[in-house]
């Protein structure tokens, strides 16, 4: 029985940035060489970064993707790895994207895996299941393969496969078992939502035991705009048995030896039904390893760790990618603007952290008190700008009163923010939680003003559940809690009038996100989530308040996404709406 030594490269890669990514690859492939490896797989779209969204349309990237390619494998066999068989993404085409009436229905832009090898691209395969739900669109981009690739090396029969290709029974996975295949690798851009990785072990293995084959699965990580990706790269056994899984939110390199069954001389090719099999060859490669290697298997973490990881990773990746150099935000002494604050210190270190409270005549001191205090503790910069000569400045010149005052408080420290972004260079983040986006309760232009926000998929109900845990994660490892226990422990305030809660306007956090979930995540109607037990007057208000703040939440900046449905990507609803869910009232 053969032995073949796998690498799973779960590494970073930044979308239209050809020539890193590739350096990338050539990287990590000699680190697998080093490492014995005798197969090395990178993630899906690895050369291009995922997703390229509407950059498929754009002939001269395609092009440039495909020339990225061949010059890849030239310049792995120039660093003297050309034995070495190294998969990866990228983007293909064999005709014109699907824009017009004169596209060929089955030609057209491919979600693409090459096989490099021996300073040339020694096999191709296209994508078969192509998703088109959530956050991604697929259908609308790609054209999808029809030909199951397996490669012969080691004396080994290993099957090429793409992402969604192992989230659908049938398709490549049941070819590959009528294809006697003896090993099946899975390349991914798998984005992050909170307990998929708790989703990805059963299905790696429901996959494998259809295959009767061991599965090979590699996912990228880090941030890309909304989406992050978590890596959680594992080997699985034929029978679903887990032999190796690397950690989350880290780039690594996975090392695990399989012992396969040798390659069937009179396995079958040609037509199986609903994909073809296409066989070749792939020789020399770097001979078995002596002495054999385990990849392990990384502990996992509570869910509060795993979302705090993908906030920071998130956050880290966009202000990297994008070339900013710091960022700065309203810092109230508030829950929200205190996690956004630590998030940002774990992100990017507190010497590229500007927090800048912002105190008005309604702002109570202990909210000053907490700012300064989470300042002290994170070492971020802090600065007080005072806003109410300004207000007044306006208010003199202008009559307004009530409701239209609060959020004039609000556009005013908007305004400071952006000014300093544009004097200094920062990106300004905004600290409002999906609760409140969801239903409307922040200051179009006002708190809501930013170009990120960490908090935009977490609930209110989870930002004090992080604090909470990030102070215990402080305490556990020695170190100063961020954030002060007051900013936790006090009533949630807007703090524009005096004595203003939240509650005044909203009902409590706990029953509202409840509503939130059922409704936003879960497309309940209002009979179900009546029928849940939740009050019917207070459903009714949560879900006009929804319903009425659509047009805010599309001038919303980007956030991370942690949870089944985000706003953005994955929530997507008309803003000229009249419908509405019926109601007894």
């Amino acid at each position: 029985m053969p032995t073949l030594r796998l690498a799973l490269a779960q590494v970073n890669p930044t979308v239209g940035d050809l020539s890193g990514n590739a350096a990338a690859v050539r990287e990590w492939s000699r680190a697998a060489a080093d490492s014995g490896a005798q197969l090395v797989a990178f993630p899906e779209m690895m050369l291009t970064g995922y997703p390229v969204e509407d950059l498929v349309f754009r002939e001269s990237f395609v092009a440039a993707s495909v020339a990225a390619l061949e010059r890849l494998a030239a310049d792995l066999a120039a660093d003297g790895l050309g034995d070495l068989p190294v998969v990866v993404g990228y983007l293909d085409a064999d005709g014109a994207a699907r824009i017009s009436a004169e596209a060929e229905p089955d030609r057209g832009p491919r979600d693409a895996l090459a096989l490099l090898h021996g300073g040339r691209v020694a096999a191709r395969y296209y994508k078969h299941h192509l998703p088109n739900y959530g956050v991604f669109d697929e259908d609308r981009y790609f054209v999808p393969g029809d030909v199951l690739t397996v490669v012969r090396l080691a004396g080994v029969d290993v099957a090429l496969t793409v992402c969604e290709d192992i989230w659908q029974a049938g398709g490549p996975f049941a070819i590959a078992r009528d294809a006697r295949v003896g090993l099946v690798v899975n390349i991914n851009g798998s984005p992050y939502e909170l307990d998929k990785d708790d989703v990805r072990l059963p299905l790696v293995a429901r996959r494998a035991r259809e295959a009767g084959a061991p599965v090979a699965y590699v996912n990228m990580v880090g941030g890309q705009d909304e989406l992050v990706f978590d890596g959680d790269s594992m080997v699985v056994a034929a029978d679903g048995t887990l032999l190796s899984r690397a950690p989350q939110f880290a780039e690594h390199l996975l090392i695990h030896d399989l012992d396969l069954p040798a390659a069937d001389p009179d396995a079958p090719e040609g037509d199986l039904g609903e994909m073809r099999v296409r066989r070749l060859v792939v020789e020399p490669v770097p001979p078995a390893p002596a002495t054999p290697v385990e990849g392990g298997v990384a502990e996992r973490v509570t869910d509060e760790a795993e979302v705090w990881q993908a906030l920071v990773l998130g956050l880290r990746d966009y202000v990297r990618k994008n070339g900013f150099r710091s960022v700065v935000l309203g810092l109230s002494g508030g829950i929200d603007s205190s996690v956004v604050a630590a998030i940002a210190v774990d992100a990017l270190g507190p010497e590229r952290v500007a927090g800048v409270s912002m105190p008005s005549q309604h702002s109570s001191e202990h909210s000053r008190d907490d700012a300064a205090d989470l300042a002290k503790r994170t070492g971020l910069d802090y600065r007080i700008e005072p806003i109410q000569p300004m207000v007044d400045a306006f208010l003199a010149n202008m009559s307004l009163s009530g409701l239209a005052v609060e959020n004039l408080q609000a556009r005013v420290r908007g305004v400071i923010l952006m000014a300093l972004s544009n004097q200094e260079g920062h990106l300004v983040l905004t600290t409002g939680n999906k609760s409140e986006l969801a239903v409307g309760y922040s200051t179009l232009y006002g708190d809501s003003v930013g170009g990120f926000n960490p908090l935009k998929d977490v609930p209110k109900t989870m930002v004090w559940t992080l604090a909470r845990w990030r102070n215990d994660e402080a305490e556990r490892r020695g170190t100063e809690p961020p954030i002060p226990e007051s900013a936790i422990s006090k009533p949630p305030s807007a703090e524009l009038r005096p004595g203003q809660l939240d509650s005044d306007s909203l009902p409590d956090y706990t029953a509202l996100d409840a509503i939130l979930i059922g409704y936003v995540d879960g497309d309940k109607g209002r009979d179900d989530l009546v029928a849940e037990g939740h009050d019917p007057a207070v459903v009714d208000k949560v879900l006009r308040m929804v319903d009425m703040a659509e047009y805010k939440r599309r001038q919303s900046a980007p956030g991370t996404k942690i949870s089944i449905k985000a706003f953005g990507r994955d929530r997507r609803l008309p803003i000229t709406n009249r419908w509405r869910e019926p109601s007894d009232r």
